[in-house]
């Protein structure tokens, strides 16, 4: 076993030998996940600011729950005022009578303690599929460091220290732009649904090299095949994220799983894009039997809750920095794991459908933004097409 590897210790040892296919699905739940940012560091707070985050829904519903996060604090989060609201035109404007204040227990205010999250109380306001929310956090003091997702792809809005403008149906005081979604983590929706897929991976599930504010990360592509067939999809996806270790993308998937994936509402799928950074970073992961081991703990923590894994094939990077040929070999013989040992209850193989014909080391140039290891729109749909919809639901 390598270094990776004693690192991980006991933690990856216990579903040695699990490749058995998920249990009984989850009982059946009103909520469904429409939309998720994992959080993913921390950034300075503005005491007294609200903070109007900008997110799109995968699927609608007759009712929503907030989740909020003080997960990566280190003092209790004080909520002066949480909101949410239907988005009109591309700014930070509400639609007229749209706009719905989150209680939590019944209370306006609420405090999250450092290292927790916080889901509100239902929220009666219908919102359609694939609809742009405002939800709007309103922090009055200085609680420290406030959590966030780092790359959202999507403009943001600020209103300044002492504003008061979290119930605001114009969007005039919201004159800060962000890049960042802060404090929300997540949106449930009521509704007659068939359950929640999570994509959980690093920046390519993240949507690194799509287009900003189109909604064309492969998750988002994934959304609009499921819509038809009622599934909800949460992006779980974290820039720099590595799945045997905790790094500047956030603690590793290892680490994250049951709170970014499992425990979201009415998930019956997860499907996994982690490892490429665990190769191509430092430290190097050079032992494939090490992903081989946190690829099958995944697999027997989520059948333990009843949800099915579909593990994704590590894409070409030939081109990017850090690319060698002894960790294209890694990545070759973890594809190969994924592909023959039958880890995961079925695989999807992005590496197939990504690679140029010509040098499989590398992605096919149509898909490639540029740096060689993202992916461009026409990419990301091609990952979302790659995931047979029969493995999912």
């Amino acid at each position: 076993m390598g270094k990776v590897g004693r690192i991980l210790g006991a933690a990856l040892l216990i579903a040695m030998g699990t490749t058995g296919r998920a249990g009984a699905a989850p009982g059946p739940s009103p909520w469904t996940g429409s939309w998720e940012a994992a959080p993913s560091g921390t950034a300075p707070e503005v005491p007294g600011a609200a903070y109007r985050n900008v997110v799109h829904l995968s699927v609608g519903g007759s009712a929503v729950r907030i989740h909020v996060s003080n997960r990566l604090g280190s003092a209790p989060l004080r909520l002066g005022a949480v909101t949410v609201a239907l988005r009109r035109g591309t700014g930070a404007d509400a639609v007229p009578g749209s706009m719905r204040a989150a209680t939590f227990d019944g209370a306006g205010t609420a405090i999250v303690p450092a290292g927790q999250d916080l889901v509100s109380d239902p929220v009666p306001l219908a919102v359609p599929d694939a609809a742009d929310l405002l939800v709007t956090v309103e922090t009055p003091g200085d609680s420290g460091p406030a959590t966030y997702h780092r790359v959202a792809l999507q403009t943001s809005y600020l209103a300044g220290a002492g504003a008061g403008r979290a119930a605001d149906e114009h969007g005039d005081a919201y004159t800060g732009t962000t890049g960042n979604w802060y404090y929300v983590t997540g949106v449930d929706v009521r509704g007659p649904h068939r359950g929640t897929v999570v994509a959980f991976g690093d920046s390519l599930t993240d949507g690194n090299g799509s287009s900003f504010g189109a909604n064309h990360r492969w998750p988002d592509r994934l959304a609009e095949r499921l819509r038809p067939l009622r599934t909800g999809v949460l992006n779980a996806g974290i820039s720099g994220n590595r799945l045997l270790l905790d790094s500047t993308g956030g603690p590793a998937a290892l680490n994250r799983l049951d709170a970014d994936g499992l425990r979201r509402a009415g998930v019956r799928t997860v499907v996994l894009l982690e490892g490429i950074n665990d190769i191509k970073g430092t430290p190097e992961a050079t032992d494939p039997e090490d992903f081989l081991r946190a690829y099958r703990t995944i697999v027997a923590r989520a059948h333990a809750r009843g949800i099915r894994v579909v593990g994704a094939t590590l894409t070409p990077y030939q081109g990017f920095s850090g690319w060698t040929d002894a960790r294209e070999a890694v990545r070759q013989q973890v594809n190969a794991l994924i592909r023959t040992r039958h880890v995961f209850d079925a695989y999807a193989d992005f590496d197939a459908v990504v690679r140029d014909p010509q040098r499989p080391t590398r992605i096919r140039p149509g898909y490639d933004p540029g740096d060689h290891l993202h992916f461009n729109d026409a990419g990301m749909r091609a990952l979302a097409d790659a995931v047979k919809l029969a493995d999912l639901v």
